[in-house]
């Protein structure tokens, strides 16, 4: 990716910063309320499940598998540092069937994708002490 521009950095707030945390660390967390414990992602101040104003998430690790519900082609990207095309997937994660998360596909634009194909998380380092969640096609044992 020589003579690409720095991509975008997350800014981290005072809600999002332990995800952030621990993806620098390469692991993907999602935000559990304390209350009545589902998950969520990205959290708010008030947990989108049970509606208490005091859901003091905590971040759980997850696994990071799931399967694609959709995916779309990126030929031109309006942000710096992205090396054109590439794919954007929609995962739904193994074990949290309401949770999705949309993240660049590591595996490239040409990469043999069909709803319900099996990915795994990985990490893009974008930065120092900066890492990004990405999925990749998952190889079959």
């Amino acid at each position: 990716m020589t003579g690409l521009a720095a991509r975008p950095v997350p800014v981290p707030d005072a809600l999002s910063a332990p995800f952030w945390q621990a993806a620098a660390r390469h692991v993907l967390t999602l935000a559990q309320c304390a209350k009545c414990h589902e998950v969520t992602l990205p959290p708010d101040l008030t947990c989108p499940h049970c509606h208490t104003i005091e859901p003091d998430f905590a971040f759980v690790p997850v696994d990071g598998t799931g399967r694609v519900r959709t995916w779309t082609v990126i030929r031109r990207s309006f942000l710096a540092g992205f090396e054109n095309p590439f794919v954007l997937v929609d995962v739904e994660l193994d074990g949290h069937p309401d949770m999705r998360l949309v993240a660049r596909l590591l595996d490239g634009a040409d990469a043999p994708l069909n709803i319900g194909t099996r990915v795994v998380v990985e990490f893009e380092d974008i930065a120092p002490g900066v890492a990004v969640p990405a999925f990749r096609l998952e190889q079959e044992a």
